[in-house]
């Protein structure tokens, strides 16, 4: 098992200096190796292979001094980045996307680099501790939570963001294999994620979506105040830093919702089957996208289907045609527009709110897809509750949240 741990760096100025030196030199080197793979395309035919421009790093320390300066490893890394990139680009173009060229990364785009394997290592100094980087400084770093005994840490990334913070994100590989799901699940749960309502499931909780109405007001007032700047003075890059510490607020508080939510149905249940969403194309649609962008449904069911992998859970993405419509009841469908949020079946009565509705045909084609053991009841009469539990986002947020913790108080206490 393979995980990242991230963390936040306290660098000195002359720190964030040698910092900048050494990533500014290892976007001169992807530079330079995008120029040599074009070159080498031209004069052969064909591109070199990663090994051919790796091998090519000694004798470019002869003339170019800098290189000298950074470690090896991380030379070799930003190589192994240009055939990443590459690589990414051919998988687009076999999906049949219409792709161009690798182009030169300017210093706002070229923000990380990569220690792989060696280099790197954690230490107490000074009665703190810090991150001990080869060729370039021991760095004060907030380790707010530790590495487990067990793990093998194989890279760390070091990443400069638009704010000018720095961070480390450690690659960490886990000896333990991951457990198996059960084959009898006896907790399912489907989810339909919405705009209103970010989560209802089939126990009768809806989860509220949080609400960052003050802090994209806030966004919007520093974007103003940006765009009243001339663009390069000292006044121009102090305002775009409050706009990327805007973004950046956003960001983690959204993060750290999904992060709380997913991690709740990974741990709570032995199923969960959610909406396999095309959001690509639902961006695209002129109606709504700024909700859906802020919605971020498929960063939350990316982090769902990785929790659930490391938890022991069935995680089942399932077609979402015709889960609104779809009476969970008898089966037949009925058109609804969008602001009608009540379900009511023509055909048989069964009565219920549109996502809770949606929320059942899901958990039922879950079931289905994964071929598990389970009861053979009507999803209406095994799931459904009277009344809907609604959750205001701020509880999921909460650290001890009642609503994180009161399945597992009853669990224990029975």
């Amino acid at each position: 098992m393979y995980y990242t741990y991230k963390y936040r760096l306290k660098p000195s100025d002359a720190h964030r200096e040698e910092l900048d030196r050494h990533r500014d030199i290892c976007r001169q080197l992807y530079n330079h190796a995008l120029y040599r793979l074009n070159e080498f395309q031209d004069e052969h035919g064909e591109l070199p292979s990663m090994t051919t421009l790796r091998s090519e790093l000694p004798d470019l320390k002869k003339w170019w001094d800098d290189l000298s300066d950074v470690y090896s490893k991380v030379l070799q890394t930003v190589v192994e980045r240009l055939f990443d990139n590459l690589n990414g680009l051919s998988k687009l173009k076999e999906n049949g996307h219409s792709v161009g060229q690798l182009k030169w990364k300017p210093p706002r785009e070229f923000r990380s680099f990569t220690y792989s394997q060696s280099g790197f290592n954690l230490d107490k100094k000074g009665g703190q501790t810090v991150l001990s980087l080869s060729k370039l400084a021991d760095i004060p770093i907030r380790l707010h939570r530790a590495i487990p005994d067990d793990a093998t840490v194989k890279q760390v990334t070091l990443k400069k963001e638009p704010t000018g913070e720095w961070f480390a994100t450690f690659g960490v590989q886990m000896d333990r294999e991951p457990p198996e799901p059960p084959e009898n699940p006896e907790t399912c749960v489907g989810i339909d994620v919405g705009i209103l309502k970010y989560a209802h499931d089939t126990d009768g909780t809806a989860v509220e979506s949080l609400d960052l109405s003050d802090e994209r007001e806030w966004l919007e007032r520093e974007q103003r105040k940006l765009s009243r700047k001339q663009h390069g003075s000292n006044n121009y890059e102090k305002q775009r830093r409050r706009v990327a510490e805007c973004h950046a607020d956003l960001r983690r508080k959204r993060r750290d919702f999904l992060h709380k939510l997913s991690a709740y149905y990974a741990r709570e249940y032995d199923l969960v089957a959610v909406e396999d969403l095309n959001v690509k194309e639902m961006m695209e649609s002129p109606s709504n996208s700024r909700n859906t962008a802020s919605a971020a449904w498929r960063t939350f069911l990316s982090l769902l289907e990785y929790k659930c992998e490391r938890e022991g859970t069935h995680f089942v993405a399932v077609n979402p045609r015709g889960t609104t419509k779809e009476c969970a009841s008898c089966g037949v469908s009925t058109d609804k527009p969008l602001w009608v949020r009540d379900h009511s079946c023509p055909a048989c009565g069964f009565e219920a709110d549109r996502d809770a509705n949606a929320a059942l045909n899901i958990r039922s084609r879950g079931l289905e897809d994964v071929g598990v053991g389970h009861s053979e009841s009507t999803p209406v009469e095994t799931a459904l509750p009277t009344d809907t539990n609604s959750v205001s986002a701020k509880r999921v947020v909460e650290a001890g949240s009642p609503c994180l913790k009161e399945r597992t108080a009853s669990a224990v206490s029975e």
